[in-house]
Order: C-alpha cells, then structure tokens, then sequence
C-alpha cells in the first residue's frame, strides 16, 4: 500500500460472525464503498457464512486481509486517509451532524466490545448513531450500513 486509489473504506477489525462480515460486504457493494480490510480474526471468503450472507458481493468487492489492525491503520494514515471509528465514546459526533473528509477510513468494532483503545488512538475522531431506546448499541452490520449510506 503506497498511495491512495480509494475514497472510502472500512477496516473490520475482530469482527466475529461471518453473517456481519457478509451483510456488510454486501450494504458496501450497494453504497458504492471502495474496499473492506479485514483484520485480526474477522472471517474472509471463502467463507460459508460471509459467502451466504454477501450473495456474491465478495467476488467483486475489493477486500484485503491484514493480520493486525494497529499497523493497518498506521499505514493508512501515513499516505493521507482521515480515519473516524464508528464508537460510542466521550468526543462521539452525531453520525448524522459528521462532516465526512476524504479518503475516509471507517473503522467498525468487534459484536461485544466495539472499537478498542489500542485502535481510537489512531483515529481522528469517532462518530457515534444516537440511540433513542433502551439499548445503547445497534448490531455491527446494521451500524455499519447506517454509516456507510450516510457517509455516502
């Protein structure tokens, strides 16, 4: 990775279920999004359940595995992406008040315990979905569609 090619992607890191992974390769291919970096142990096609759930959308999706996330998102930011995580956190913004600057980098988190520590230090920031209800958190695919057709 030397330069930038793509204007918007997302960086999955630890995500658990093969479902998420491919509900969300599926909602990027429908907003457009330029590629998906899978970290840590997220699932990568071939993957039954990534394959069942993206109908196909992991055959055109531009996706890459990187092994750790840190050094992923390090690299990112050195040739210019302005990374946010998608997590509830002090200094959140409103997804829906957030004033996307491109190449963008969302970074989703993992089902239980979202964007770690260890990543938001390479953030610029985070964007937060407000939440009306008794629950303070959406399921990660459906947070990250939400996202992505804002952004988008």
């Amino acid at each position: 990775m030397k330069k930038i090619t793509e204007k918007f992607v997302l960086v999955l890191p630890n995500i658990r279920s093969g479902h998420n992974v491919g509900a969300i390769f599926r909602t990027a291919d429908g907003v457009g999004a330029d590629k998906l970096f899978l970290t840590g142990y997220t699932p990568c096609p071939p993957h039954p359940q990534v394959d069942k759930v993206s109908l196909g959308a992991e055959k055109w999706i531009k996706w890459e595995y990187c092994k750790r996330a840190g050094t992923l998102l390090k690299e990112l930011k050195k040739i210019g992406y302005n990374i946010i995580a998608l997590e509830q956190t002090k200094n959140s913004v409103d997804l829906f008040r957030f004033k996307p600057k491109f190449p963008l980098a969302l970074v989703v988190g993992n089902e239980k315990t979202g964007v770690p520590k260890s990543l938001l230090k390479y953030c610029g920031g985070s964007i937060e979905i407000p939440m009306r209800g008794k629950k303070n958190s959406l399921n990660v695919s459906v947070a990250a569609g939400i996202a992505m057709y804002v952004i988008l």
